[in-house]
């Protein structure tokens, strides 16, 4: 009988947890987001190991968010994801590296020209997606190409605390499945949660220690890993949201509210066009979107959703 185990996913929204959080997570491996098209590294790649890793975690796998379109494109994005993992996290060879595909268009061709990039290059395959996005996919094609099938699918609403125990009465029904991502906020921590359906699962997570870093000239989308110093690396704001310390540059890719609160009905300051620029200090994750923090003169801030929290699709890109 396969063994229930949990697996949480890291990406730049989970740089806020400590050594701490993570022990009292208890999970035993991760997957760590490495990059997103061919213009952005995670920069929290290594601080995210080391802590999780210091937390209790002793397996990694790590993924890629597709953006890709066609064939060529998605070649592209495979190369990079290889190099980007080369460079930040010395992954190896044999070690499991999956595609994120969440946004339409995406054609199964190009998904399995992903997989044989990675496949080519030495790696173990994985192919993610949500249950409701299935129907876009021929997944019996995909499927001799991928070496892990991960598929999410939330039984209790987003943003809902869940624990490690997912109720199987929803559990979403498809083939070839080996973990199922039943939640996006574990026990509380705002961390994706998965659980494992087959032994496959886990025997492709790379064993025991975490990956060293390579001595190699660090990604120039890429910039530096900034250490989780909580308390003053997160707080939680008078309407309960907790908000994370971040800087970075959000250019839009589609028409935007700049608005006075994180709040889809909070006051409009202005609209954001397409290619337009946002330096943001902090984000957070409420009322159904990953909304950022512009400061603005005289101790004032903005607000912008950069990314649909339901789907994980982002709405402009990130540095």
């Amino acid at each position: 009988m396969t063994q229930r185990t949990t697996v949480i996913d890291l990406a730049s929204f989970q740089s806020g947890l400590t050594v701490a959080n993570y022990k009292a997570i208890g999970a035993e491996y991760a997957i760590v987001k490495i990059s997103e098209s061919t213009n952005y590294t995670n920069p929290y790649i290594r601080s995210l190991i080391d802590l999780s890793a210091a937390g209790g975690i002793k397996g990694y796998a790590f993924y890629h968010f597709g953006r890709f379109h066609n064939d060529a494109q998605a070649v592209a994005e495979a190369n990079y994801f290889i190099n980007a993992a080369k460079a930040r996290a010395n992954v190896k060879p044999g070690t499991l590296m999956i595609l994120d595909a969440e946004i339409q268009g995406m054609p199964t061709s190009s998904v399995i020209a992903f997989l044989d990039t990675l496949r080519a290059a030495g790696y173990h395959t994985g192919f993610y997606t949500y249950k409701y996005l299935l129907p876009n996919f021929d997944l019996e094609a995909i499927h001799p190409h991928m070496d892990m099938f991960w598929l999410a699918s939330y039984p209790l609403r987003n943003g809902m605390a869940a624990d490690k125990n997912p109720d199987f009465n929803y559990f979403p029904s498809a083939n070839y499945v080996d973990l199922w991502q039943y939640t996006d906020n574990l026990l509380g921590y705002r961390v994706d949660g998965s659980i494992t359906i087959t032994d496959n699962a886990i025997k492709l997570f790379n064993p025991s220690s975490a990956p060293a870093p390579a001595p190699q000239k660090p990604i120039e989308q890429e910039k530096p890993a900034i250490k989780p110093t909580l308390p003053a690396h997160s707080w939680v704001d008078d309407l309960g949201v907790r908000w994370f310390a971040e800087q970075g540059t959000f250019t839009s890719t589609t028409d935007l509210h700049l608005r006075w609160g994180a709040t889809p009905s909070s006051s409009v300051i202005g609209v954001l066009n397409a290619g337009d620029v946002v330096k943001y200090d902090a984000w957070a994750r409420t009322n159904g979107f990953v909304y950022v923090r512009q400061p603005r003169p005289n101790g004032q801030y903005g607000y912008v959703a950069v990314r649909d929290a339901a789907t994980g699709e982002a709405y402009g890109t990130f540095k």
